[in-house]
């Protein structure tokens, strides 16, 4: 029987709605704390370069405030990682980051900056933090992730999520499979496996049935539905079909 599959709660677009208006609300550090009430394992944070959505004091207050693990997404950048250093989450998940972008477009090139990936991953486990790297679903990038040293992998699941959208079955299959690949050998490589990116209800119970996979983290889905129903109805709901 297969372990627990964990759910990370991602709070950034709570930020993005408060800074619409400049305001103090919503507030991220409420949001996270309803979740974590109400199942969440984990909240999930992006500090983007920009700060367009979550700020450097929101970081603060969830160290003070929240009891369960922060994982905090962040770019390859020196500023992040003295950032990461300081805060010392549980968790660090390297992203990539264009200014340009709307949302992240998908995984790390880890051909890029190397070396100084290698460095940051090495000074990051040093001060007792899990490492993670967003990546494409490739074998490819599977093993350079754990030639690296990351602790954990999180498949980037925004293709699969757009051609289920779209309704094209033939590469939401292919997309899947290669998911379900890239799962199976980061596990046999001894790496955590998380995934990620645009899930729903649907998509999310979908890519939970891929047993290497031990950990989903869900935004911008969660925030969307939260408006409707609340966190706490939408958590209860994701934690049904997930059968968690």
């Amino acid at each position: 029987m297969r372990k627990r599959i964990r759910l990370g709660f991602n709070i950034d677009h709570v930020a993005t709605v408060r800074n619409a208006r400049g305001d103090d609300y919503p507030s991220p550090s409420r949001a996270a704390l309803i979740a974590q009430n109400h199942g969440a394992d984990s909240i999930t944070v992006h500090l983007r370069e920009d700060r367009r959505h979550i700020q450097d004091q929101d970081l603060i207050e969830l160290k003070k405030k929240i009891k369960i693990p922060i994982n905090l997404e962040m770019a390859l950048t020196p500023e992040m990682l003295k950032i990461a250093l300081k805060l010392k989450p549980k968790f660090v998940c390297i992203v990539p980051e264009r200014r340009e972008e709307v949302t992240t477009e998908g995984g790390l090139n880890l051909n890029y900056k190397t070396n100084y990936l290698k460095k940051v991953i090495r000074l990051l486990k040093n001060k007792n933090i899990q490492v993670s790297l967003f990546i494409e679903p490739s074998l490819k990038s599977v093993l350079m992730a754990k030639k690296m040293g990351s602790d954990n992998i999180e498949l980037h699941t925004g293709k699969y999520c757009r051609f289920f959208r779209q309704g094209n079955n033939l590469n939401t299959r292919k997309e899947f499979l290669r998911i379900k690949e890239a799962a199976k050998l980061g596990n046999k490589l001894n790496l955590g496996v998380h995934a990620g990116h645009g899930l729903n209800f649907i998509t999310a119970k979908k890519i939970s049935q891929i047993t290497e996979i031990s950990e989903l983290n869900i935004g911008h889905f969660f925030i969307s539905e939260s408006i409707f129903f609340g966190i706490a109805n939408v958590l209860k709901k994701f934690n049904k079909i997930l059968n968690r």
